[in-house]
């Protein structure tokens, strides 16, 4: 899976470029991030995952940005890094692909100076098999592939637990689980730790595996279809958001850009497209 982006218009990549040096303002305040072109017109370019969050970016500037007086240069990314390292270094003005957890771990470790809006959508883990058709059916010994990423495992984790395959120690939860915090096993059930963006490919290779909705949704995976076991969305702590540097929080066109991500026509936008229940809308 390659770390670099993909343009998914054909400028994205050398707007990107050329937007470097003036896109984020790293001063903070009311001018600080991008500015307004001559035509009246500010051009944003958006770091993003391919689906569902590139698909609602481009729904955005095909039906919803012209008249705010914006253009999306959308850039996607096969991974969770790179979006980030990208928006620290000025190359893109915002980034749509990530929720609170994730955001909070990578701010702590990585020294990042962000800020982000409300949240956008949820997409659901759950876990795929090909060999068994429930929970109950996982055999003692069976593999579960889950995500190596600390921020998700324990999302993982939990939801294991509330379905009765394992428990947790006390006080562990999705916001801080590890394998280490299983307490109870019953069905010793083996982990095998898994980049999260190859845990689709390595579904065939294992009993079950617990699987991103992103990367679930580019495989045509659907949690309600597909899956033996789904999270509960409900209160869900997991909603995506667009992410500015510090400061940019208050550019009027990053302003702009999260009010139409929560404007009914997205919210109609993402029912109609994944009706399945695969992404759903936190707002």
């Amino acid at each position: 899976m390659s770390p670099f982006p993909t343009p998914t218009r054909a400028a994205a990549v050398i707007a990107a470029s050329a937007l470097a040096m003036s896109a984020c303002g790293a001063n903070g305040g009311d001018d600080a991030g991008p500015t307004v072109g001559d035509d009246g017109v500010t051009t944003l370019t958006v770091g993003a995952s391919p689906t569902p969050h590139a698909k609602i970016l481009e729904f955005v500037d095909k039906e919803l940005a012209a008249e705010a007086g914006l253009d999306l240069e959308i850039t996607t990314f096969d991974d969770y890094i790179q979006p980030n390292v990208q928006l620290s270094e000025g190359t893109l003005d915002a980034n749509y692909f990530q929720h609170l957890p994730y955001y909070e771990a990578q701010v702590k470790d990585r020294g990042y100076e962000f800020a982000h809006f409300d949240g956008i959508h949820i997409e659901p883990f759950a876990l795929y098999s090909t060999k068994v058709k429930s929970v109950d059916e996982l055999a003692d010994g069976a593999t579960i592939g889950i995500n190596n990423d600390p921020s998700n495992q324990g999302r993982a984790l939990e939801m294991l637990a509330k379905a009765g395959a394992i428990t947790l120690k006390e006080g562990k939860d999705a916001t801080n689980a590890t394998l280490f915090d299983i307490a109870e096993n019953p069905k010793n059930l083996e982990f095998k730790e898994t980049d999260p963006a190859q845990l689709v490919r390595a579904l065939d290779d294992v009993d079950a595996a617990v699987i991103n909705g992103n990367y679930a949704l580019e495989a045509d995976l659907s949690p309600t279809k597909d899956a033996i076991l789904v999270e509960e969305a409900k209160g869900s702590p997991y909603a995506n958001f667009l992410t500015v540097q510090k400061g940019d929080e208050n550019n009027a066109a990053l302003k702009k850009l999260d009010e139409l991500l929560h404007s009914p026509e997205v919210k109609t936008y993402i029912e109609d497209t994944w009706s399945d229940g695969s992404v759903i809308t936190a707002f």
